[in-house]
């Protein structure tokens, strides 16, 4: 592998090699939540999280589920429940280190995206985790976030992905299954086709419980 020819190091670097910003990339960032924003989070059913461990490494973590999950409590805050999952907590370690968080909100069909920054508090035994309950199960902790700014991200991204179109989608015998990836990295006494249905099992038994309560 070859050597780039250079690297860059700085901004002013950066600046010599794109476009400035538009006024209009300048102004769309806001240090609240306004009347558009809002609704988008609220539609949104999927989440990606940001979080800084202590040791300065870096963690990205979807959240899925119903819209209206994520609650928005007011301009300045959104509470985001955290269920019991594979109780890594890898996310909410890190907060307990690094209070600093980002989050892309994804609404179906919908090419634009909402970016939020802020500064959150892992919560517990909170009255506001009642209105988080699904089937009598009230989520342990949830993460109460201080909006810092929020912007609105164009759709080119999600545009030239496909993402919400049947362009670029597979068959999902194209690659390995969950259970096979398990099987060969863990030395799992289970085989493949056994933890593929335990998933399954999982995924079905998770979702049903979910759209009970939303319906």
């Amino acid at each position: 592998m070859t050597e780039p020819k250079a690297n860059i190091t700085s901004r002013e670097e950066l600046r010599s090699i794109y476009k400035e910003q538009s006024v209009a990339a300048r102004k769309k960032v806001l240090i609240a939540l306004d009347q558009h924003r809002q609704p988008m989070i609220t539609l949104s059913p999927f989440v990606c999280i940001a979080t800084k461990a202590k040791d300065g490494s870096l963690e990205v973590s979807p959240r899925g589920e119903h819209p209206g999950s994520v609650k928005v409590l007011s301009p300045m805050q959104i509470l985001i429940p955290q269920r019991s999952g594979n109780n890594r907590l890898n996310s909410l370690t890190n907060l307990t280190h690094n209070p600093g968080i980002s989050q892309l909100f994804l609404i179906p069909g919908v090419i634009e995206t909402v970016r939020v920054k802020g500064v959150a508090k892992i919560i517990t035994n909170d009255e506001r985790l009642e209105a988080c309950e699904i089937n009598g199960k009230v989520p342990p902790t949830e993460i109460l976030i201080d909006v810092r700014n929020a912007f609105l991200r164009c759709g080119k991204a999600l545009k030239r992905s496909a993402l919400w179109e049947n362009t670029y989608k597979i068959e999902r015998a194209e690659l390995a299954s969950c259970g096979k990836i398990l099987a060969e990295q863990t030395g799992s006494e289970y085989s493949a086709d056994e933890l593929d249905s335990s998933n399954d099992d999982a995924y079905e038994k998770n979702c049903i419980n979910r759209s009970r309560k939303h319906g």
